[in-house]
């Protein structure tokens, strides 16, 4: 999603190709510039039974100043995916390794803005609580996690923000003062800036240092297995082992079950993705598309008509749609989740179509939203119900699953399209002329109805 930088600290990525499925991976690189400096301070406070403070550079972190490994955690407090880890992941590890004094988690800020937009506010808030002391911000941190389906939703969380720092026990003119200030957004623009320059695209990513000075990345939620391999390894001084599952398998998206149309939402698969076509059809067309993307519009507006007379309607393909904006799009984002609250009222895809024949109308000018309102007006939906879906969180959410989604398989551009049949996946990446993507999509079905296992690189 973003240029390429050539940076010896950067990750290294990896496409395999699991069952005929591309999955991207995260390999272990070694540390060089722009590496976290990981200092061993002393703890002066402590928070549930275990020692609490900050590094020299002012990160918070919890556990033994002096542990053989620190793992540090590159999170935003509004993403679900970082939610999920808190819950599920992070007591696991607490007890089994902090506790016991072997890993010091070090917390570093990343809110994505283009996807939470009052995520950068949170940010803010727990390092103007963070003056006041490491248990006051671990108080804080726990608790924004642990609210975040309460704050996610309100678009101006500053009361929300002040109760939960009163309640976490700030001194609170200090904390009106730090917030008014403004003192601490450029800490936090500098920190998501630093995250973005070592190659991180999405939350949460961790880095792990251990006592050798190396530092490994690891991205997303993992399950907590993971996170013990990849532990136990460092701390017995070898290489922690690649996240390759030992049995790969296509996502629920992608399986029959999660196919299966929604009796209870019509145009929508059980997964929740929008389809058109006949739902038996032996071929399956995953496409990610971004709205601002021109070449997602030149074909959705040149290719895709002549690829739905020929395949969609004719029942050969099942075509369905999934969210992929690109960082460099930053309206992308809101035009998906206009998308999808018009899909709310039954007319995807007809917005789908407008999105990308009005792009230069809505992508442009100082009030996008209220554009994308125009246009369901144009298209007769209930305005106050599609202006409060617009507003709210649930949309937005569902697009950003998506490009998880997009991400978990190596989906790096847009558009890019993954054909699936016989249990496997192929991905065409890019636009083509309706001759060309029709050709190759006609090869495909031939091969899917002839029974051929399916498979193959992407092209």
């Amino acid at each position: 999603m973003q240029p390429k930088r050539a940076r010896l600290d950067r990750p290294t990525w990896s496409l395999l190709f699991l069952g005929g499925l591309c999955v991207l991976l995260s390999v272990t690189g070694a540390a060089a510039q722009g590496a976290p400096r990981v200092q061993k301070v002393a703890a002066v406070e402590t928070y549930q039974g275990t020692p609490v403070g900050f590094t020299a550079d002012g990160r918070p972190f919890r556990g033994k100043a002096d542990a053989p490994l620190t793992l540090v955690e590159y999170t935003d407090y509004l993403c679900p995916f970082c939610e999920r880890y808190f819950s599920q992941t992070l007591p696991t590890l607490l007890e089994k390794y902090v506790r016991t004094g072997q890993v010091k988690f070090v917390v570093d800020d990343f809110p994505l803005a283009s996807l939470h937009p009052t995520a950068p506010r949170g940010a803010t808030a727990t390092l103007c609580v963070a003056e006041q002391g490491a248990t006051r911000f671990w108080q804080m941190h726990d608790a924004l996690f642990q609210a975040q389906q309460q704050w996610s939703r309100l678009p101006d969380p500053t009361a929300f923000l002040a109760a939960t720092a009163r309640k976490a026990g700030a001194d609170m003119p200090s904390y009106e003062r730090c917030m008014a200030s403004g003192r601490h957004d450029a800490r936090v623009k500098q920190r998501v800036a630093a995250a973005e320059a070592q190659g991180f695209t999405g939350t949460p990513t961790f880095q792990f240092v251990p006592a050798s000075g190396k530092t490994y990345t690891l991205s997303g939620a993992q399950p907590v297995e993971v996170f013990v391999r990849w532990i136990d390894a460092l701390l017995a001084g070898k290489e922690p082992p690649e996240t390759k599952p030992e049995k790969p398998e296509l996502p629920f998206w992608a399986k029959p079950e999660g196919l299966a149309p929604d009796p209870k939402r019509p145009g929508f698969t059980v997964a929740g993705d929008p389809y058109k076509g006949n739902p038996n059809a032996k071929l399956v067309v995953v496409e990610f598309t971004d709205f601002q993307c021109p070449f997602c519009q030149r074909h959705a507006l040149a290719t895709q008509p002549v690829v739905d007379e020929r395949f969609v309607k004719t029942g050969d393909v099942l075509w369905i749609a999934k969210h992929f904006p690109l960082r460099i799009h930053p309206r992308a984002p809101v035009a998906a989740a206009a998308a999808e609250c018009a899909g709310d009222q039954g007319k995807f895809w007809t917005m789908h179509h407008r999105l990308f024949e009005q792009m230069e109308k809505w992508s442009t000018g100082d009030d996008p939203d209220a554009a994308l309102v125009g246009l369901a007006g144009d298209l007769e939906l209930d305005r106050a119900r599609f202006t409060a879906c617009l507003s709210g969180r649930n949309a937005l959410e569902r697009v950003l699953g998506d490009m998880y989604d997009a991400q978990a398989i190596g989906v790096r551009s847009t558009p890019t399209f993954v054909l699936f049949y016989d249990g496997t996946g192929q991905a065409l990446a890019g636009a083509r002329s309706a001759e060309e993507f029709a050709a190759k999509l006609q090869q495909q079905v031939e091969r899917a109805k002839a029974g051929v296992a399916g498979g193959g690189r992407s092209q």
